[in-house]
């Protein structure tokens, strides 16, 4: 199913503004008694469904994992918009090449997310090439560190999970507008339809008036959510949203020559601009179907299915390297900006680059005893399907520009023209998966896992010749001791294994486009997590994750360098968190993450022992929400983030500044005429402060992203 035509999903508001949940249903001459609204906050004590269960069904209390929870509550707070907006809640997470108008990526402990696999929906893989909505979801779960049985091939920084909201009453309306001028509308409504079958459809539309100068955008939204009882014991939950967003792509600044930070950028100069260059559009379709079936009170199969799908077409005149300037041919490296600040800019269009997902999943789960030991086991299987097929894209240099110009000069595009579709990369995973939790007692739990894994993944250049032809097949295995002294402190030590694909030879390497071999990954973990009060939560973690380090050697080739894997990449780290609230007037989300990432073995002096690029060794996130007594309705925000110095360069001679960012809010909540409403303030980078907010890398290549400056948001959200 999927909803790449609007009517259908439209026709239905009408039907769904109408319903009523099936307990709610009287006789006309029935008496009616309003009780007082209460606030139902989901149960961190309750297995979860649809959420990341990479060491079986289990509480997140006792998850031997640390695992973020991010609510809608928290998310329509904080105005939350964007993957890069929600890596600012916690400080385990920072952008990884996360440019304004196209798609982000984000970082976990310091590694890259993989997109195939990295992120999820209903915890079931989704393509990380789109624009993520978050309208249609109730919650995210972000998984830090490697994910056990969740996934088979994947980065070891861990996963998102985004969980869709489930049919409910509700009518609301969001209106939204900044002080760019950008203007955003939302519609939530739900109801059950009968006692068995319930709907709720999310639709958004935003005009996005960017602070990049060229770079304003659109974007349309629209899902749909059905949940079917077919029987007492069985439930079919289905989702599918669709999504059309279009907006000039910025380009990241480079070091000057290799060396040297730009000296105050200009976050609004879109690099590289040309008057014909148009919007990079992505279409993205997610959709869903997840079956739940409990045999009695002791076991349930889930099954599950999707398939994600996003098509970018890529219009970019793109800012990159110093190839075509003289001064980068008297020993500044060509694949960074000249040391005068002049760049390249490239004509660079790719239409049609199409990423498909689909992915299915099937786990019985029950419980049994054996003499004094308790046993809960997850047993299962899962498949997923990866294509990426792409035209023979257009990359041609079209002129030169510098990044002192307040407009780049304009060039006529390239006469050159898209080739042939080809079909890059055909994956196939698939896995077997068994973990046991055994109850030694009421206060000591054992989890033993593993997952065998086969990977079968064949790429083709551009020229459909066959580059790669991989296959692994490895047994992962996983185990955890939990330790419970009382009902309010959980404490665990972990071990697991993970495998993740090899990386490309960048372009400028003496091997570009060989792709190096498959990396295992190893992590140790332990940590507590203490439950102070009903409404707070206090969790500390530990980890250490090793992982064969791949990167450009220096060496004699012609090209300067050869893309090589040796030695080791290990990230060491402490992880401190606290959210919920204190008091019945002051919430509070407050995050700490201190990060180790070196490398080691390397062969190469200068890069063993510094830390790894775009890691910075400190990162904080403090976010207080302060109901006033005297007056309840009315709430008070602050926030503030801190990053360390950011390295930019492998062998730490250039590293970016530690910066802070402060922001402010209002929040108003009231009833008129019957309705209940929300009224939003927030400033976003209250001081203007102007910092440079990621280092990240994209083939090889690396960035740099500056901070926006500061952005007034309101939004008044009303009950229908």
């Amino acid at each position: 199913m999927t909803l790449s035509r609007t009517p259908l999903l439209l026709a239905l508001l009408p039907l769904l503004a109408t319903a009523a949940p099936a307990d709610e249903r009287i006789d006309d001459d029935q008496q009616i008694t309003r009780l007082a609204p209460v606030l139902v906050t989901a149960d961190a004590d309750r297995p979860r469904t649809d959420g990341i269960d990479g060491w079986g069904n289990a509480p997140l209390r006792e998850t031997p994992a640390a695992i973020l929870v991010i609510g809608r509550q928290q998310i329509e707070d904080r105005q939350i918009r964007t993957l890069s907006e929600l890596a600012r809640e916690d400080a385990s997470m920072g952008d990884n090449y996360a440019p304004v108008g196209y798609y982000q990526n984000i970082a976990i402990r310091g590694f890259a997310l993989d997109a195939g696999t990295g992120y999820r929906i209903n915890n079931l893989a989704m393509t990380g090439e789109q624009s993520i909505a978050l309208e249609d979801k109730q919650q995210v779960e972000v998984l830090k560190g490697l994910a056990g049985l969740t996934a088979a091939v994947m980065e070891p920084g861990g996963v998102v999970n985004f969980v869709s909201k489930r049919p409910e009453a509700v009518r609301t309306l969001t209106l939204g507008a900044d002080s760019q001028g950008s203007l955003y509308t939302a519609l939530d409504v739900g109801g059950w339809l009968s006692p068995t079958f319930g709907l709720r459809a999310n639709i958004a539309w935003e005009d996005m008036q960017s602070y990049v100068h060229h770079a304003d955008g659109r974007r349309n939204f629209y899902a749909l959510a059905a949940d079917w009882k077919i029987g007492a014991n069985t439930v079919l939950e289905l989702d599918a949203n669709d999504q059309h967003s279009a907006q000039r792509s910025v380009s990241g600044y480079q070091l000057l020559g290799g060396t040297t930070l730009p000296e105050d950028p200009d976050p609004s100069l879109m690099l590289g601009y040309q008057p014909w260059q148009q919007p990079v559009s992505i279409h993205a379709v997610n959709t869903s179907a997840r079956l739940r079936h409990a045999f009695n009170d002791d076991w349930q199969l889930r099954v599950a299915a999707g398939r994600s799908r996003s098509v970018i077409d890529d219009n970019v005149a793109f800012a990159y390297g110093c190839w075509y300037v003289d001064a980068c041919w008297g020993g500044s490296p060509p694949n960074y900006f000249a040391p005068d600040g002049s760049y390249d800019i490239y004509d660079y269009r790719n239409p049609g680059d199409t990423r498909v997902g689909d992915n299915a999943r099937a786990t019985l789960e029950g419980r049994f005893d054996t003499g004094a030991v308790g046993h809960a086991i997850s047993l299962g299987v899962s498949a997923f399907h990866r294509s990426i097929d792409r035209h023979r894209n257009v990359n041609e240099y079209v002129g030169t520009g510098n990044i002192g110009d307040d407009e780049p000069p304009v060039f006529a595009p390239s006469p050159e023209q898209i080739g042939p579709k080809v079909r890059r990369l055909d994956s196939w995973q698939r896995s077997a998966f068994l973990v046991d939790r055994l109850s030694l007692g009421e206060r000591w739990q054992l989890i033993v896992g593993a997952q065998f894994a086969r990977l079968h993944e064949r790429a083709r250049d551009k020229h459909d010749v066959l580059e790669r032809d991989t296959r692994i097949s490895r047994t992962l295995p996983q185990a955890a001791l939990l330790w419970k002294p009382n009902a309010a402190l959980t404490a665990y030590a972990s071990y697991s294994e993970g495998i993740s694909l090899g990386k490309e030879a960048p372009s400028w390497t003496s091997n570009e486009g060989e792709f190096l071999a498959p990396r295992l990954s190893r992590q140790l973990e332990a940590g507590a997590k203490y439950r102070w009060n009903d409404r707070f939560d206090v969790d500390a973690s530990l980890f250490r994750i090793r992982q064969p380090y791949q990167y450009a050697q220096p060496d004699a080739s012609s090209a300067g360098f050869t893309f090589v894997q040796r030695g080791e990449e290990v990230h060491e780290g402490v992880e401190l968190s606290a959210n919920g609230r204190i008091a019945e007037s002051l919430g509070v989300n407050a995050s700490v993450a201190w990060i180790r990432a070196r490398a080691q073995g390397t062969g190469v002096p200068a890069y063993d022992g510094n830390q790894v690029v775009n890691v910075p060794r400190l990162r904080a996130s403090l976010h207080l929400d302060y109901a006033l007594p005297a007056l309840p309705q009315l709430g008070l925000q602050a926030g503030w983030r801190h990053a360390s110095a950011n390295p930019a360069t492998p062998d730490g001679q250039v590293r970016v500044h530690a910066y802070d960012v402060f922001d402010a809010g209002l929040r108003y909540s009231g009833r008129a005429r019957e309705h209940d409403f929300t009224v939003q303030l927030g400033i976003d980078n209250l001081f203007d402060h102007r910092y440079w907010r990621d280092t990240g890398s994209s083939l090889g290549d690396n960035y740099l992203f500056p901070g926006a400056p500061r952005l007034a948001r309101l939004s008044v959200r009303v009950g229908l």
